[in-house]
């Protein structure tokens, strides 16, 4: 069936609490529903989600992007227009092509009767057997570590998540690694801690926090430093064995030279960064094919979002933990997120994203909306 129509809705959605990083303070998720409906009354969706700081473009060069991307593609087959999309990787508009792929993605698996998953994984058809996704392994996502205290470490860990992760860089550092410390002494012996600077730090200042964190049950620092190359990512890495990660950082380095060398020993894959379910599933094969592993998290994302970076986790099915425990941040969402359990996150074997928006959201017509 061809493409008959594309609608957006425009979304604010308020956090329970500010969102605390090392360079900013998030309040509220903004960002546009994409539903691209076939002759045949099917629909598929996707969501862009503009977030300049974790490496996409601004809200406005986004829905410029989807009213430059879209019309070329009425009338086409799903899966023609999915072959018409700019390449991913190196685009300039990543959250809104991330948007249009995720939507034909989801026409497409539908159509094979597959869950999204099955469909990013090769398959083209219902299989003989349950197709439903494995559980993905989750980090609770606890915020800001200015803001945690001991009753929440105790309340994921009872949640069943064994990665706590925790957002530093807000406070001195000499006062971080002391909470750490306390924080250490109630973690369950199971439970380990996941952090993540957001690029606070100068390198000296990144070298002495390993340093001086070298016997707490910490199993990643994502994003230490400030100004970060390749050779001050290899030289922290070599210096610990705590894993460490980039994950904005990614669009400025030499990704073919950072997995060559193994300067570090995690990527954390945003979707809407790297354009799209299919580039960001390239780029996470391409690392573990170089022995270096993938952690697919959310930026906040509502549940569209977050439904389909679950299917990319589903897909790639490393068993690491993922950061997509993030729904509950939000005050209000687009629609239902997946379900949460044990510290796992469950999908289910109903065909395509299996995103259904929440029935007050109003879809108009892409040329009704305007640039905020």
């Amino acid at each position: 069936m061809r493409l008959a129509s594309a609608t957006v809705h425009p979304y604010r959605l308020p956090l329970r609490a500010p969102w605390l990083t090392a360079g900013a303070s998030l309040g509220e998720r903004c960002g546009w529903l994409l539903c691209l409906q076939d002759g045949s009354g099917r629909r598929g969706y996707g969501e862009c989600a503009p977030l300049p700081g974790s490496g996409s473009e601004s809200a406005a060069t986004a829905l410029r992007a989807l009213r430059s991307l879209l019309p070329p593609l009425l009338g086409l087959a799903a899966a023609r227009a999915l072959r018409r999309l700019e390449p991913g990787g190196g685009s300039r508009t990543p959250a809104a092509r991330s948007a249009v792929e995720a939507a034909l993605l989801d026409l497409l698996a539908q159509d094979s009767g597959i869950p999204l998953a099955a469909y990013l994984n090769g398959a083209r058809r219902r299989p003989a057997a349950s197709a439903t996704p494995p559980p993905i392994r989750l980090n609770a996502a606890c915020g800001s570590l200015a803001g945690i205290c001991d009753d929440d470490i105790r309340t994921a860990c009872s949640a069943g998540f064994e990665i706590l992760k925790l957002k530093i860089g807000v406070l001195a550092i000499d006062e971080e690694i002391t909470l750490l410390r306390q924080l250490a002494t109630v973690l369950p012996p199971a439970c380990r801690l996941r952090l993540d600077a957001n690029r606070a730090w100068p390198a000296a200042t990144a070298a002495r926090f390993l340093q001086a964190c070298a016997d707490l049950p910490i199993e990643m620092l994502e994003e230490p430093l400030a100004t970060p190359d390749i050779d001050r990512l290899q030289a922290l890495q070599d210096g610990t064995t705590i894993a460490i990660a980039v994950d904005e950082s990614i669009r400025c380095l030499d990704s073919q030279a950072l997995l060559a060398r193994r300067a570090v020993r995690r990527l954390v894959i945003k979707p809407p960064r790297h354009g799209g379910l299919l580039p960001a599933l390239a780029l996470a094969r391409r690392a573990g094919s170089s022995g270096v592993e993938c952690i697919i998290t959310s930026s906040l994302d509502s549940a569209c979002g977050v439904t389909a970076a679950a299917h990319l986790a589903a897909a790639l099915d490393n068993r690491l933990a993922h950061g997509l425990a993030t729904s509950a941040w939000l005050r209000k969402d687009t629609g239902s997120p997946p379900v949460i359990g044990n510290g796992q996150l469950l999908l289910d074997a109903s065909p395509g994203l299996g995103f259904v928006p929440d029935r007050k959201r109003l879809f108009v017509p892409l040329g009704e909306l305007y640039c905020r």
